[in-house]
């Protein structure tokens, strides 16, 4: 599949080593309580209570539903002590996706896969996808939750360049070049009334497939 993307897309403000710059814990949320709220209904309604789940660039909350028991829980991302402190991990990787796209986990390894508030710092996005794709099984929710929210240095230049219908568009189109979902779906879950962060998801589901070449 030709990709539509070029490096340009993907260059940052701020090039330098991501590690430094989430070197310091940030034990805060990225979201309000209603949006929160939000996103732990959209994991309620697509992760299957008592599967093994990743947590992709994870950090100090993942706000799945407390009143749910999940098998396993294994959060991946930049800052060892934010992933400490996430009670809801049952165990965690530290791992820069922009260097290493390349998941360690066997195979058809999880039931389901979230990517909460920060799809706008990949800069090598449709390989991640990809992965994710191999990891989960066959029928596995892949859910990409965002908002409006980001640190402008960090987030990819073709990211800055859109409006919230046009992130719904270019999430969709990772998961079309990861060549390994269907039944892909653009969700707007934004809090009515005044005064919330909006809320988008993009949620895809692993086929078990690995991508054709093209």
């Amino acid at each position: 599949m030709t990709s539509p993307f070029n490096d340009a897309y993907f260059r940052r403000a701020d090039e330098s080593d991501d590690t430094q710059f989430y070197q310091q814990p940030r034990l805060v949320v990225h979201l309000d309580p209603r949006a929160i709220a939000a996103t732990t209904q959209l994991y309620r309604e697509y992760l299957p209570a008592g599967g093994e789940v990743l947590d992709l660039m994870s950090s100090y909350r993942s706000h799945l539903p407390p009143d749910v028991r999940y098998a396993r829980v294994m959060g991946l991302g930049m800052n060892r002590v934010e992933l400490e402190q996430n009670p809801q991990l049952t165990a965690h990787l530290v791992q820069d996706l922009n260097r290493q796209p390349q998941l360690s986990f066997a195979d058809a390894s999880f039931d389901g896969c979230v990517l909460t508030v920060s799809v706008q710092y990949l800069t090598r996005p449709v390989e991640v996808f990809r992965e994710v794709g191999r990891v989960l099984r066959p029928g596995a929710p892949f859910l990409t939750v965002f908002s409006n929210r980001m640190f402008p240095t960090k987030a990819v230049a073709v990211w800055r360049s859109l409006d919230d219908a046009g992130h719904l568009e270019l999430v969709e189109t990772y998961y079309r070049q990861a060549g390994r979902f269907g039944d892909v779906q653009l969700l707007d879950r934004s809090p009515k009334g005044w005064g919330s962060d909006p809320l988008y998801a993009v949620v895809g589901r692993s086929t078990g497939k690995a991508p054709q070449a093209r």
